[in-house]
């Protein structure tokens, strides 16, 4: 097995501690949350105390300051567990980087030492019934009103709707259709206005919250937005290579915990007086399935090495969204079918990894956009991807 050289001594001490935690606070209450369709606030505000939480963020505003590796951790333990309740990555990964990136100082000093401490919860509010991987087709407006906006709207598929207390809203701020048009904002969700639709029943992802949310007049100050007025499309553009990388991430340590509980089934389940792991149908599946993980935690690990220097583009980028989404889903498939009937048990970790695996071909860009990404770029060579690249993020449940 290839050694991973990415992480020191403190990122395995971390990782640990993690484990533990997910141990310890996750496991046991799991199955009610799924049966809720939420995990209480207090599971945040616990992960905070134990910083699982933004790690990366500065200490200046709240956080350890620590490196990515330390948020590559969190998604990745939390992705081997196939616990799926906490949206962890969407609030670190995707809400604190905007803010952090786009956000005024004051804007920073309000929600980031919140965030960090698990007391303010963040949404990312994109996707709508009508735009969801092309969002210059987005209808919620945001209409000047002398020193404010008033928004007007509605955002679906909503991770962490229900909880949410900060959400980054794209909205239309002109009548100019398209991308020139968007803006950002940073809505605090108690202003009245915001409302809080339906938490949705979803195919998998059963105890993350995932919700309708509607703008009715809602009245937010011009203070609020981040980035200037009609900057919010390059602005979401510049953070999808991290929303793709964190994507492919999670994509590859669950495939390679899928793997793993495999080995261990087929290793102890008899059948026609040997253990399925006998057969030689079983290792030589297995045998393809591994050999394609390690490659692709192989890439993915270079990718995690390429953004910490600034140097992931979209190209690369998306190539990993697609080759791990397409590889996690493959891979819950096939060994599932080494589980036999015990595998479309719930109570199996196989089969809650079967319903929420369907959503990475989806969430942060459905697979065909990933594959428009690349094949464009094969025939603009000499044109940088990030200048050239028009596609749109996706807020679908399990961005994170």
């Amino acid at each position: 097995m290839i050694h991973r050289s990415l992480f020191r001594e403190e990122h395995d001490l971390f990782r640990e501690s993690v484990r533990k935690f997910i141990e310890r606070e996750i496991k046991p209450y799991n199955r009610q949350w799924e049966e809720d369709g939420i995990v209480p606030r207090e599971l945040w505000r616990k992960a905070g105390e134990l910083g699982l939480l933004c790690c990366s963020v500065p200490e200046q505003y709240g956080g350890l300051g620590l490196d990515y590796l330390f948020d590559v951790v969190v998604i990745e333990e939390m992705a081997r567990s196939g616990y799926t309740g906490p949206g962890f990555m969407i609030h670190t990964d995707l809400v604190a980087t905007y803010i952090r990136s786009f956000g005024s100082e004051a804007q920073r000093r309000e929600w980031l030492p919140r965030m960090v401490k698990g007391e303010a919860i963040g949404a990312l509010g994109m996707t709508e019934p009508h735009a969801g991987s092309d969002l210059k087709n987005i209808r919620t407006r945001a209409r000047r009103d002398g020193d404010d906006f008033v928004i007007n709207g509605q955002k679906v598929f909503i991770s962490n709707g229900q909880l949410c207390d900060v959400l980054v809203l794209a909205a239309q701020t002109s009548s100019e259709a398209g991308p020139t048009g968007i803006s950002l904002f940073l809505v605090d969700t108690k202003l009245p206005g915001f409302v809080r639709g339906k938490n949705l029943d979803k195919l998998g992802m059963k105890a993350q919250d995932t919700s309708e949310l509607f703008f009715e007049d809602l009245r937010v100050p011009a203070s609020s937005m981040l980035g200037g007025e009609g900057e919010g499309f390059p602005l979401m553009m510049t953070k999808l290579a991290q929303e793709r990388l964190a994507q492919a991430v999670r994509s590859a340590a669950l495939s390679e915990a899928v793997i793993e509980w495999t080995v261990d089934y087929t290793s102890q389940r008899n059948a026609f007086g040997k253990t399925i792991a006998d057969f030689q149908n079983t290792q030589f599946k297995l045998a393809e399935l591994k050999t394609d993980s390690v490659v692709g935690r192989v890439f993915t690990d270079r990718c995690i090495e390429l953004f910490m220097k600034d140097q992931l583009d979209s190209i690369d980028a998306a190539m990993a969204k697609m080759y791990m989404s397409n590889l996690h889903c493959r891979v819950v498939d096939e060994c599932l079918q080494f589980f036999g009937g015990w595998g479309y048990m719930w109570e199996y970790p196989i089969a809650r990894a079967y319903a929420d695996a369907r959503i990475v071909k989806i969430a942060g860009g459905a697979i065909e956009v990933m594959k428009h990404i690349i094949g464009r770029s094969l025939f603009n060579p000499k044109k940088s991807a990030d200048k050239r690249s028009t596609d749109a993020v996706t807020n679908v449940t399990g961005t994170n």
